[in-house]
């Protein structure tokens, strides 16, 4: 009995895990950048039930498979390109991403599906790579965004809307000189003079994570690669289909009607379980006050 009881409260855990997913990213849902959570789902390990006592001259006593329930296992962000919306700033920028890799099997292009996953033939698991600008905090670290607005300070320094200094591709902060309206970047990321269209020098930093799934969310829309998994960010090159739109913004990719009706699932599910937690707490007290008189 107590078996079911600690099956329906994994139930009620992780159902909560997912309620809270959900709601996170509905109250971020005009969060400039903000790439959307997903809770995931997984089952306890099966257990093989078998007959005590019986015949012992049968050894055939396997009773079957007990599933004993799920848990959340983790959360993850599906990287899918948000909608672009015209700020009309100067310093606004959002990063349009979709980089191809080939099937070393095939030689030809991964057909990634929407979630930016594909898997071969062998079952192996490969990973769009994504875009990010790269900034740097107030305790000079490397972090990466997809949030691009900008600002200027008084020193003339390209701040992140948290305040970090944005990076070239040579990993320093960004200087500009003369006026902030005079700003031009074109699709490449490239500083250029407003009259003469050339080039200035200077690059927006903006990093390809080949593993996206191994990126850290931090909060305030900055990702993170930890120690041992920082060889998978490089610089992108001109062969990385990226280009970066001057005066837009990337709104978030949260689904709201999706959503909507994951916190319904979930509420429903929650429901459920706590019905039958209800339903095995009374069983367990008519067994210790009832069936013990008896």
């Amino acid at each position: 009995m107590l078996r079911g009881l600690y099956t329906a409260a994994a139930g009620l855990m992780t159902q909560q895990r997912r309620h809270d997913t959900v709601t996170q990213n509905i109250a971020n849902m005009n969060t400039t950048g903000y790439k959307q959570e997903n809770s995931v789902q997984r089952s306890f390990p099966e257990m093989l039930i078998s007959m005590t006592g019986g015949n012992p001259d049968n050894p055939d006593r396997t009773v079957g498979k007990l599933n004993t329930g799920v848990f959340a296992e983790e959360s993850l962000s599906p990287y899918i390109q948000g909608a672009l919306k015209d700020s009309g700033q100067a310093t606004d920028f959002a990063i349009q991403s979709n980089i191809n890799v080939n099937d070393p099997a095939t030689g030809q292009p991964m057909a990634f599906d929407q979630a930016g996953k594909f898997v071969n033939a062998n079952g192996e698991v490969t990973y769009r790579p994504e875009a990010f600008f790269s900034v740097r905090d107030s305790n000079g670290n490397v972090r990466y965004t997809r949030d691009g607005h900008f600002q200027v300070n008084g020193a003339g320094a390209l701040l992140s809307s948290t305040g970090s200094a944005v990076l070239d591709t040579n990993g320093k902060p960004i200087q500009l000189t003369g006026a902030v309206s005079a700003l031009k970047v074109n699709e490449r990321g490239e500083l250029v003079d407003s009259q003469s269209n050339q080039t200035l020098g200077t690059t927006l930093g903006i990093s390809v994570i080949d593993r996206p799934y191994q990126l850290v969310r931090e909060g305030n829309g900055n990702f993170r690669l930890n120690d041992t998994d920082g060889a998978t960010a490089r610089m992108m090159t001109a062969n990385d289909a990226v280009s970066v739109r001057q005066g837009y913004l990337e709104v978030s990719n949260v689904d709201a009607s999706q959503s909507m009706v994951d916190m319904m699932a979930a509420l429903r599910a929650y429901e459920a379980n706590q019905k039958v937690i209800q339903f095995y707490d009374k069983s367990l007290d008519k067994a210790v006050n009832e069936v013990g008189r008896v």
